[in-house]
């Protein structure tokens, strides 16, 4: 092997370039389920039920792929794994699926797909929605890896989460330690921990006591469910020409996100208005509040006396992110209103395994364009180890060495010419990288249309 490194190639650089959408193109039918978008492109899925330690069902999904190893896609609060697939062909699900990846799909407790429960009915027993992030990063989380492992015989667990994706992640790795070995890396598209620069979440600080007291007063359970009063106006409003772009991406998706009307066009809103949101807790969203308002990634935070009683400790009990040991990437978008450059260097600077760090270079990266951007160009590079040396010059041992590794850019591509990118990545720090690449093409012989495709994305930088 050159430069004496043993390794061998799962997937590597399968080179995506997705010709950009019309704004003409008839979009996906939004009244389509997941197993209805998966099966529309030829990809019908596998359902799995999945149940918790406490006893919550979660429903999991499977595209499965020709690699035996599996990769995990965690959605957002109140999202779903549908947001995966809503933008058909360009959609990370469906490019993931087509370049043969064993990609599953997990719905956090409270989705319109994971609300079931053993003994509690959600509609009835208020003690059911008594969940925040906390749990779905305990429990939920290794429900469905252990599942994963169970079904591929797989060591490990390649993931991506987007947004409270990968929050849950950081709970897991600081709380149940064991689960960092099964992590080959975590990808954290729009990483969210610590809340108190968000332009979005800052303004809600102030309030955010008497909108807990709103919230415990009318006995509000479930957040933005499908059967909430907010969601079915926004089922309403959203498909209906003009006003509904207006309302539901203008005054709503955008103030949170932030602005990229490039990226989330008219045709997009009836799409959007079916599939999101589809329901949590609203102690999910008042635990976020606290995160902000606290300025502390904590557990959720009762008061002192309940806080006495849960923590024995009039204080919740903060998470250790020196304990989240698993390979994280993290990439973060300049434009993006919820998870700003502030909070996400406080992250980075406590978790001590960030082994990929991305702030999006296109100015209008927001945080919903990881999942919903209308083109873009998305390079996977799946690559392991089997020594602690490596081309890339730096040194990643896990497992007695081996490391799997994902690296997920996502880029849009403007209309038009490729050749005329709006952005440059310095070239310095890909060059180990992309000696990597082609020593790993001159093992496996690569044929000939997967080099030309390399060399031209090569191009493009």
């Amino acid at each position: 092997m050159l430069c004496g490194v043993q390794a061998f190639v799962i997937f590597v650089l399968k080179y995506n370039l997705i010709a950009a959408l019309s704004l003409n193109t008839l979009p996906e039918d939004p009244k389509l389920n997941f197993t209805g978008l998966a099966t529309k492109h030829g990809l019908p899925p596998i359902e799995y039920k999945v149940i918790t330690e406490d006893h919550y069902i979660l429903t999991l999904y499977r595209l499965p792929g020709t690699s035996r190893y599996p990769v995990l896609l965690m959605h957002g609060i109140s999202d779903s794994s549908d947001t995966f697939l809503l933008r058909e062909e360009t959609s990370l699900g469906i490019t993931l699926a087509r370049d043969g990846y064993d990609v599953w799909f997990g719905n956090s407790r409270g989705n319109r797909y994971s609300r079931e429960h053993v003994y509690l009915n959600p509609d009835k027993n208020d003690t059911y929605w008594d969940f925040s992030f906390h749990e779905m990063g305990y429990y939920d989380l290794p429900a469905i890896i252990d599942i994963i492992l169970n079904e591929t015989g797989a060591p490990s667990v390649t993931a991506i989460g987007h947004s409270q994706g990968n929050t849950i992640f950081y709970v897991l790795g600081s709380t149940r330690r064991e689960y960092n070995s099964k992590i080959n890396v975590m990808i954290a598209l729009a990483p969210i921990s610590y809340l108190h620069h968000s332009i979005i979440v800052s303004p809600l600080i102030p309030i955010s006591p008497v909108i807990e007291a709103i919230v415990n007063e009318l006995k509000i359970n479930e957040f933005l469910g499908d059967n909430s009063v907010i969601t079915r106006i926004l089922r309403r409003v959203c498909p209906v020409p003009v006003i509904g772009y207006a309302v539901c991406i203008l005054g709503i998706m955008f103030p949170i996100s932030g602005y990229d009307p490039a990226e989330l066009g008219e045709s997009f809103v009836p799409i959007f208005g079916e599939h999101f949101p589809t329901g949590t807790s609203a102690k999910d969203f008042l635990h976020f509040l606290q995160v902000g308002k606290n300025k502390k990634f904590a557990r959720y935070d009762y008061g002192t006396q309940m806080n006495q009683a849960v923590y024995n400790s009039t204080n919740p009990p903060i998470y250790d992110l020196e304990k989240v040991t698993m390979p994280i990437a993290l990439l973060a978008g300049k434009n993006d209103f919820l998870s700003s450059l502030e909070d996400v260097a406080i992250l980075r600077k406590q978790l001590p395994n960030v082994v990929y760090y991305l702030v999006n270079p296109r100015s209008q990266m927001n945080h919903l364009d990881y999942i919903w951007v209308v083109a873009a160009l998305i390079t996977c590079s799946l690559l392991r180890w089997e020594s602690e040396s490596s081309s890339l010059g730096v040194s990643v041992g896990i497992m007695g060495g081996a490391l799997l590794v994902i690296l997920l850019v996502l880029y849009r591509q403007p209309r038009g010419s490729v050749a005329n990118l709006s952005f440059k990545v310095p070239l310095v720090p890909l060059v180990p990288f992309l000696s990597v690449c082609l020593n790993v093409y001159l093992m496996v012989q690569l044929h000939y249309q997967t080099w030309v495709r390399f060399i031209i994305w090569l191009g493009y930088w």
